[in-house]
């Protein structure tokens, strides 16, 4: 993989980097408070943890018609991709808690989601957070079949509609990923990064067919075994759960670096970037609605992007409070920040954008 450096010439920008490090840091020590999770997350873990399985739980233990089935699996789904975002993605960013083993136990949270916490690890933490909306680097971007994400990806014809059916295929994200990770992990210790993670890939290998395979016995073996439902039911009742959790998660993180001001910049032929890191993060970076606080309770801060990527071992729970700071120090810094006032505002952002992808050329 190509190396790709951050080289910033330009002094406001060094300042700024500095700056806003200064005065979020300033905010936890005049209040003196942590910069984790409180007793809210507690509550918001087990309330998380409950949508996802107690709804399976009635599935499998109570007599009912299919089609309440497929509404409880519909929840189950909703619930699941607020484990991802609320439990599972924050703490392994380590910003759940101060305590290194119990942000461990809640990040294999995605064990329960079917999936591996080193992949998402490399993928998420290690390369979209570091490069973001840079192609060949952040998988977020990478075109998906009939979804092209990135200017400087190969225009095809069925890309011209993808703003119609784009959110059917994101719904498709967590199954391919299921059935993805080991192609994943194959392409990772070709580039090295799992040397990075201080892991194995034979060991990561063997923890994620015992972790699929257990996932696999749980959500469609045992509904096959313990309900009246035929086995194609089934397994359309898992697909029906995945669905909602995919469509959810890749939604939620396309409206944050797929609209209207959020660049994709590419490297030079030196594989430079010139800009500081921290200013990369705000030009390819969107917030949106940050108002919304039911938004902000369910997505666990994902719509405040832009203090995530620059503060990502910070809480969500403070996002709504240092926000405004790390605004008004971009503007007074000259640094664009984007944001989206409503949830709406970035949908539709996002979905013009999806409009312009599918239309315009390769940008060389």
């Amino acid at each position: 993989m190509k190396t790709i450096r951050f080289v910033g010439n330009d002094i406001r920008q060094k300042e700024f980097a500095t700056a806003v490090r200064r005065n979020v840091n300033e905010y936890f020590r005049e209040n003196g408070i942590s910069k984790k999770g409180d007793w809210t997350m507690t509550a918001q873990t087990v309330i998380m943890l409950s949508a996802y399985l107690i709804p399976f739980v009635l599935v499998c233990t109570l007599p009912m018609s299919f089609w309440m089935a497929c509404l409880l699996m519909s929840l189950s789904g909703i619930g699941a991709a607020g484990v991802g975002m609320c439990i599972m993605h924050g703490a392994a960013h380590a910003s759940f808690s101060d305590k290194e083993w119990l942000n461990d136990i809640l990040a294999g949270t995605m064990y329960m989601l079917g999936s591996g916490v080193t992949n998402w690890k490399i993928q998420h933490n290690m390369m979209h957070h570091t490069y973001t909306n840079i192609l060949a680097h952040d998988e977020d971007i990478a075109s998906k079949g009939p979804i092209r994400l990135s200017e400087h990806a190969p225009l095809k014809k069925i890309h011209k509609y993808q703003y119609l059916h784009a959110f059917f295929f994101y719904g498709m994200m967590t199954l391919f990923k299921l059935f993805g990770d080991f192609r994943q992990l194959k392409l990772y210790k070709k580039e090295g990064l799992m040397r990075q993670q201080n892991v194995t890939d034979t060991s990561e290998t063997i923890k994620l067919i015992f972790v699929k395979t257990l996932y696999l016995a749980i959500f469609i073996g045992l509904p096959i075994l313990v309900t009246p439902f035929h086995w194609w039911q089934v397994i359309l009742l898992f697909v029906i759960m995945h669905w909602f959790v995919g469509f959810i998660l890749s939604t939620v993180f396309q409206l944050a670096h797929v609209v209207e001001g959020a660049e994709q910049i590419e490297p030079n032929e030196h594989g430079i970037i010139e800009l500081e890191w921290a200013v990369h993060e705000l030009r390819t970076t969107s917030d949106f609605g940050r108002n919304n606080h039911l938004l902000n309770w369910y997505v666990g801060g994902l719509n405040f992007q832009i203090e995530h990527h620059l503060f990502p071992n910070i809480c969500h729970i403070h996002y709504p409070k240092i926000a405004p700071i790390v605004e008004r120090t971009a503007i007074e810094y000259g640094i664009p920040y984007n944001l989206k006032p409503r949830f709406r505002d970035a949908l539709a952002s996002h979905v013009r954008r999806l409009k312009e992808l599918g239309n315009h050329v390769a940008i060389s």
